[in-house]
């Protein structure tokens, strides 16, 4: 019988139906999802070219998934996980749908739109740990790796996809409001597809016997798990400082489109698609990549690399100058990104993952949200050059003072639940 530490083909979890379609309807949904980012990011920029606020619209959508992350991840553990999705994704459709009637009607300013991004956020909080939980009851256990990387493939197709396309829309709809809210409907709409999967699905007996744990429990236990492992905490510690500088490239792009590079909305969904055929070519890489790099090096060959694209910014003059550089810079995204959930689910046991997965979570979007809001106000100081450059030497710091941690994920753990955790 194959292991977990067994490399699987990219395309063996597409052997599992239930995968098989949630897979497409997710890359549906995530096309709806970057259709609504790039409408987002660049109606902020035309109500206001404060680096504060366009930053505040990635931290408004990562902040709630930092609040939240715990009690999202406990609550992944003990209550019917189809259910809590078939919410999540019906509260994401009305947000969307929401902000699409405000826009259209001419109602939207700064703060409704950092509104209506935090509420949607919030439906995104509760979503991802029992999204990413989910993973291990589609496919068998030494498929969580190659699941981990054809669902980061599947997201980052839709961020090629849905950058390009929403740029299309949005310059061919002019300047106005009716682009973005016909924009927001449409990532209304996409929502369905899952609904619909979700609904056709029912559960093996297996899947439905939860532990007898009350949510604040069921929290206490999943942090008390993370005091004890070393395992999850080393790649906790070897993700926070990578995400934390990373950010400034996510936060700022919009404001780098169209004052560094003077981008149209074409031009600047052309950049963030760029950042996600990146992604998928790193994707398609990665089981080469992990077979000839073990976790660590791969780890910091993404934190170079990254630290070199984010130099690169600092004094890219045209958009055709940043796309190589976003390229490079989605491949080694998903190259830390990817390996880390994997790393994340093999090290964790069953009774305890949705926890683990959300203190993941939990660092991840800490990372993000703060960087974005730290590297917002930077560049409000310094200019967008400067707080490039000091992202790229943060990173390569970041790189140095947590190296000493290795990333371990074989298989000589117990994977029963314990009678305490006390």
């Amino acid at each position: 019988m194959p292991t977990a530490n067994e490399s699987s083909s990219l395309w063996s979890p597409f052997r599992h139906r239930l995968f098989r379609l949630l897979w497409f309807a997710s890359l549906a949904s995530n096309i709806g999802t970057s259709l609504h980012d790039v409408s987002a990011a660049w109606l902020m920029t035309s109500l206001t070219l404060s680096p504060i606020m366009i930053a505040l619209m990635q931290a408004a959508s990562t902040f709630p998934v930092f609040l939240l992350a715990l009690p999202a991840g406990a609550i992944a553990d003990v209550v019917d996980r189809r259910r809590l999705l078939l919410f999540t994704q019906t509260w994401m459709a009305l947000a969307a749908a929401a902000l699409s009637l405000l826009t259209l009607s001419g109602h939207v300013v700064p703060t409704t739109l950092l509104a209506l991004t935090l509420i949607a956020g919030l439906g995104m909080a509760l979503n991802i740990p029992v999204w990413q939980a989910i993973t291990a009851d589609m496919v068998p256990r030494h498929e969580l790796a190659a699941a981990a990387a054809a669902g980061g493939i599947g997201f980052n197709m839709a961020r090629v996809v849905g950058p390009a396309l929403g740029g299309l829309l949005l310059a061919a709809a002019g300047p106005g409001p009716s682009g973005p809210g016909a924009v927001f409907m449409l990532n209304a709409v996409s929502f369905l597809g899952v609904i619909g999967v979700l609904y056709g699905w029912q559960p093996a007996p297996a899947s439905r016997r939860f532990p007898v744990e009350r949510i604040w429990e069921a929290m206490a236990t999943g942090i008390r798990y993370g005091r004890r492992s070393a395992r999850l905490q080393a790649i906790l510690v070897r993700t926070a400082p990578f995400v934390f500088c990373a950010s400034a490239a996510w936060s700022q792009l919009a404001l780098i489109a169209r004052t560094q590079v003077h981008a149209t909305a074409t031009g600047y969904g052309l950049l963030l698609a760029s950042l996600g055929v990146g992604a998928v070519f790193g994707g398609t890489l990665l089981p080469a990549a992990r077979r000839a790099l073990s976790l660590d090096r791969l780890a910091g060959v993404s934190y170079g690399v990254f630290a070199a694209v984010l130099f690169a910014v600092s004094g890219a003059r045209s958009v055709a100058g940043l796309i190589p550089w976003l390229l490079a810079g989605g491949a080694v995204w998903m190259f830390m990104m990817s390996s880390m959930n994997a790393a994340v689910q093999l090290v964790a046991p069953a009774w305890v993952r949705g926890r683990a997965l959300s203190l993941h979570l939990l660092v991840f979007m800490a990372a993000f949200s703060a960087g974005s809001v730290v590297w917002g106000v930077t560049a409000s100081k310094l200019g967008l050059p400067r707080t490039f450059v000091l992202a790229s030497a943060g990173i390569v710091i970041g790189w140095l003072l947590t190296a000493s941690h290795r990333l371990v994920t074989s298989e000589d753990t117990d994977f029963s639940a314990p009678e305490s955790l006390a």
